[in-house]
């Protein structure tokens, strides 16, 4: 669950709001289909694009909470009505919800995240679980060593020590993205087998990345064409991870830069 979603349901439980949602969309549009806000009495969680639409809407749903009757959706044509010059149309739905809608949003609201898989408690580890916590991933965190991970981490982490770690990939989620920084190449190098191993039996890891040199992964290249990998399997691998061209070395740069490369490897 991320934290925008945390906050809003954490404030649900005590006052009640109008959710906005992005139902349908045509043409340029500021956020896509699904997208949604929480409007309350004196605040708003979310966006569904700001300008002038997140205006209007925002007022409409304000009056929603104060009972003036209105209709439950609204279809916005932006352009030089709204000042916006996206031209395309955007279609609102508009919902009062409060304390008893909680767990059906709990679900309903958490359907679009995608499963991100971390092997390593490093320092790159907590930097990327730090990023990627704020993005649409469902996580879960790995590593193999006792009292590794931190004692607060984001709602939307699951933490599971593993020993041996690779034992923890038969078990993740379908189409989970791998990133794989454990604190050893021994590890590194079974994790990442066992990943190609699942990869061949299921084909369901659509990203396979491991923090590295371009030295490191000519190694373990032979290494794995050792253990009967080819070619073609081995070309699902990405390493080194992060956006090429971004060359910082600190973990919060790399974090950054292999966030956004697994937002462009979403589908």
């Amino acid at each position: 669950m991320s934290q925008l979603k945390k906050s809003f349901l954490t404030r649900l439980a005590h006052e009640p709001a109008v959710l906005v949602q992005v139902t349908c969309t045509e043409g340029s549009v500021p956020r896509e289909a699904g997208t949604w806000m929480a409007v309350f009495a004196d605040t708003v969680t979310g966006t569904i694009g700001g300008g002038h639409l997140e205006y209007q809407a925002t007022a409409m749903a304000r009056a929603h909470l104060q009972g003036v009757p209105g209709n439950e959706s609204a279809r916005f044509v932006l352009g030089p009505s709204l000042g916006q010059c996206c031209g395309g149309v955007v279609q609102l739905r508009f919902e009062r919800v409060g304390v008893h809608d909680v767990t059906a949003l709990r679900e309903k609201l958490g359907m679009n995240l995608q499963p991100v898989a971390l092997f390593g408690g490093g320092h790159v580890g907590n930097a990327l679980i730090q990023v990627l916590s704020t993005l649409p991933f469902a996580l879960t965190w790995v590593d193999s060593r006792d009292g590794i991970f931190p004692d607060d981490v984001p709602a939307q982490v699951v933490c599971e020590h593993s020993d041996p770690v690779q034992r923890a990939v038969p078990g993740l989620a379908p189409q989970s993205r791998v990133l794989i920084m454990s604190f050893s190449h021994a590890e590194d190098l079974d994790i990442l087998g066992e990943c190609l191993k699942r990869q061949r039996e299921r084909g369901d890891l659509p990203y396979i990345g491991l923090i590295g040199s371009k030295t490191k992964w000519a190694t373990f290249r032979h290494r794995l064409e050792a253990r009967g990998f080819s070619e073609a399997e081995l070309m699902r691998v990405t390493c080194p991870i992060g956006l090429p061209g971004i060359e910082g070395k600190e973990p919060e740069v790399i974090a950054v830069s292999v966030a956004a490369q697994l937002l462009l490897h979403q589908t």
